[in-house]
């Protein structure tokens, strides 16, 4: 591997003018890991106010020093922009997050002394047409063992910045490292730093974690190294808990395991691996062979829709993943749900989202220590649901809308208009050959005879038929 024409010309420009120039911090790892660097930071003695007079195309609004160079003649997306930051040091981080004061310095040892990890604290510039390497703290070294250590003092360098902990978890994950013994007990030391970190903050290296390579090796890293206490507690307390006669691992080994084994890579379906039994233990029944969880998809959803707005996901990303918690206990065996109660199913999940509903189920097994992820149950049902997609699952796919109804019963808006929609809707999910204009229509009329209540009514009793049959095919799941 190369350095990128564009950075070797930056540099050289400085350099022309007198500075000095390296490429720093992660770039250089993944340089020496031959790896494509996702962006080229650099580093020089030049002051800021140096570095724009150099380079016009530039921008530089933050007190750290570090300015932002346009490169618009690169067609690599990677180049277009190159941060700069001059050397600098900082004083003590009073609140835990950032340096109560930054200085520059005119040594290129002294920013290094400032950096998180050994692998992070190198620097690279090319000279006399061959690579040099600046690396004070042995990162090289480092980068052979595979380990995570924290530059200098571990202490120091999480005192400065906790986040820095969860950053060495992500690290040890992404690249398959593990996390140098002092540094590890230096975290465990300091996990309660993390109160002090930003939901935020914490949220962007979790995501990370989750969707890395090995995100069950992660959460299991937090777990050892007290950070998980601090994040998601409710995790933790599945620790040790036994369950029933159909699972070989505890709670927390199986949600683990579900998350090895999810064979999703989107964000919310590993999240559902990882949390749909996160309420068995709040929810367990008994001891033994014999232990129940009754209710605990619907409690789980809760919980997890606490955690994830605690952590500042986005809506979208909660409400799906509670969606799938809710939903990873739904019941199918061949010849037992009928076609109705596969629309029914559709039309509680959503088509978009069956898909990852199946991989949820998948991990689940999988991560019970089952060896086989799809059996044939799971491949029938998924034929059911393409034979059964086009039915009418939702008031929108009825030969009826609100506008018919009023217009032919000649009434106002109300809510009698969406009551009747309701009952036809749940009685088209059982018959699907009844979703036609004259039916309805038919059907509406008779409707409008009774009262909202008694409408209203008839919709409670179809609800309780469905839920009475879910229980009852629930039961057969050992769960209630």
């Amino acid at each position: 591997m190369k350095i990128p024409q564009e950075i070797q010309l930056i540099s050289a420009k400085l350099e022309a003018s007198g500075f000095e120039a390296y490429v720093v911090g992660g770039p250089v790892r993944d340089f020496l890991m031959d790896k494509i660097p996702k962006d080229w930071d650099m580093t020089t003695d030049a002051k800021p106010e140096d570095i724009q007079v150099i380079f016009p195309h530039s921008f530089y609004n933050n007190t750290f020093g570090t300015v932002t160079v346009i490169n618009d003649e690169t067609e690599n997306d990677n180049l277009k922009t190159v941060e700069i930051t001059t050397y600098r040091t900082e004083t003590v981080y009073s609140d835990g997050r950032h340096p109560d004061q930054v200085a520059f310095t005119p040594s290129l040892e002294e920013d290094l002394k400032r950096r998180d990890f050994t692998i992070n604290a190198m620097a690279l510039r090319e000279k006399a047409g061959k690579e040099e390497i600046v690396d004070v703290f042995e990162g090289r070294q480092d980068l052979k063992k595979k380990l995570v250590k924290a530059v200098g003092n571990p202490d120091d360098r999480f005192s400065e910045d906790a986040l820095r902990m969860l950053r060495a978890v992500r690290f040890a994950v992404q690249l398959g490292f593990e996390i140098d013994k002092e540094t590890l007990s230096s975290i465990q030391g300091n996990a309660e730093r993390l109160e002090k970190i930003s939901e935020e903050r914490i949220r962007d290296e979790f995501q990370k974690i989750i969707l890395s390579e090995d995100p069950a090796r992660g959460i299991e890293l937090l777990r050892e190294s007290r950070l998980l206490s601090y994040i998601i507690p409710e995790l933790e307390a599945g620790v040790g808990v036994a369950q029933n006669r159909h699972h070989i691992y505890t709670i927390y080994e199986h949600s683990i395991m579900s998350l090895k084994f999810c064979p999703s890579k989107k964000l919310e379906v590993r999240l559902a691996a990882l949390f749909h039994d996160i309420a068995k233990p709040q929810t367990k029944a008994g001891e033994g062979q014999d232990s129940t969880f009754y209710n605990h998809d619907y409690v789980g959803a809760k919980v997890t829709e606490k955690i994830l707005r605690r952590l500042k996901f986005p809506t979208k990303v909660v409400e799906k993943t509670s969606l799938l918690v809710k939903n990873h206990m739904f019941y199918y065996n061949t010849g037992e749900v009928s076609e109705a109660g596969v629309r029914r199913l559709i039309a509680r999940v959503g088509k978009e989202n069956l898909k990852d509903l199946m991989d949820l189920r998948i991990a689940d097994r999988l991560g019970s220590g089952t060896p086989k992820g799809k059996p044939y149950k799971l491949r029938h049902l998924e034929y059911l649901i393409e034979k059964v997609s086009k039915d009418p699952i939702s008031p929108k796919m009825l030969k009826i809308n609100g506008k018919d109804i009023m217009k032919f019963l000649n009434i106002q808006p109300g809510p009698k208009v969406g009551a009747i929609l309701k009952v036809l809707l749940a009685e088209i999910i059982e018959d699907p050959t009844k979703n036609n204009s004259e039916y309805l229509e038919t059907r509406t009329k008779k409707l409008f005879e009774f009262s909202l209540e008694d409408i209203q009514k008839s919709e409670k009793i179809i609800d309780e038929k469905k839920e009475e049959e879910d229980l009852k095919n629930k039961s057969k799941f050992w769960i209630k």
